[in-house]
């Protein structure tokens, strides 16, 4: 016998279709030892188990369902095998459709969640990758500070001028690193972080007149260094918490400030 009619009975006998003589010679041929029939035989039975999981039950089709009534009313007779056989190759056929109906929806499905992740994890890896950049951005502002403030204690005209907490924040304190020519660093900690819209600006006062100084935000921890912009001789340092933009002249509460 032809293999080619074994391969045509896989499908059928995976499905329970096949009977008479035709099973029969099939099992034989099966025990037998074929390979061939063995791993397809185990593949159709690992397809309709996927397919039992993943896909909603396959039925027959009305038209086909309709065509056997009537044939069941028309005649009491036995059918033929090969009426039999056309029957189930009908069957077998809607039901490798169903299959791969299913396959493409669940393939399908699949794709969906994958490409779902795939996205979650570029935007987490662009939100590491940017919290990375701004604490290399911080690290490296935080080292030119600190070589900027060296430079300045070299110079014997540097001088270190404590500044206490005022206001509502009198835990707050602060040490400005100062150089009339070339200007200074203001350092502080234990500031509580500036509300929202709001900033602290740092003051330079001189003849009671004070000049603006830069604006600056602590950290989570309350601390942060500040470059001062304003040299020049000057009487009293001072720190307010001001509008974010900025302002010429105090107009919020004093948080940090020098002695005279």
């Amino acid at each position: 016998m032809n293999h080619e009619t074994f391969d045509a009975r896989v499908a059928a006998y995976a499905l329970g279709a096949l009977d008479g003589e035709d099973r029969a010679e099939f099992e034989a041929h099966l025990a037998a030892g074929c390979a061939r029939c063995e791993a397809a035989l185990r593949e159709a039975r690992e397809a309709l188990a996927a397919l039992a999981r993943e896909a909603p039950p396959a039925s027959p089709p009305p038209r086909l369902r309709d065509e056997l009534l009537q044939r069941l009313a028309m005649s009491a007779r036995r059918p033929t095998r090969e009426e039999l056989r056309r029957t189930w190759l009908r069957w077998t056929a809607a039901t490798a459709a169903a299959m791969l109906v299913g396959g493409f929806l669940v393939g399908g499905w699949v794709a969906a969640r994958y490409e779902a992740r795939l996205g979650l994890a570029a935007r987490q890896v662009s939100a590491a990758r940017e919290q990375a950049r701004r604490s290399d951005a911080a690290l490296h502002a935080r080292l030119a500070a600190n070589e900027d403030v060296l430079a300045l204690l070299r110079d014997p005209a540097t001088r270190i001028i404590a500044l206490r907490g005022a206001g509502p924040s009198p835990e707050a304190h602060g040490r400005l690193v100062w150089h009339e020519q070339a200007g200074g660093h203001l350092v502080v900690a234990r500031l509580p972080p500036a509300p929202e819209g709001k900033a602290y600006e740092a003051w330079t006062i001189a003849g009671g007149r004070p000049r603006p100084a830069g604006l600056f935000q602590v950290n989570a921890s309350g601390e942060a260094v500040h470059r001062v912009h304003a040299p020049g001789p000057v009487e009293v340092f001072a720190v307010t918490l001001e509008p974010a933009a900025g302002t010429d002249a105090p107009t919020g509460p004093i948080v940090l400030a020098s002695q005279r």
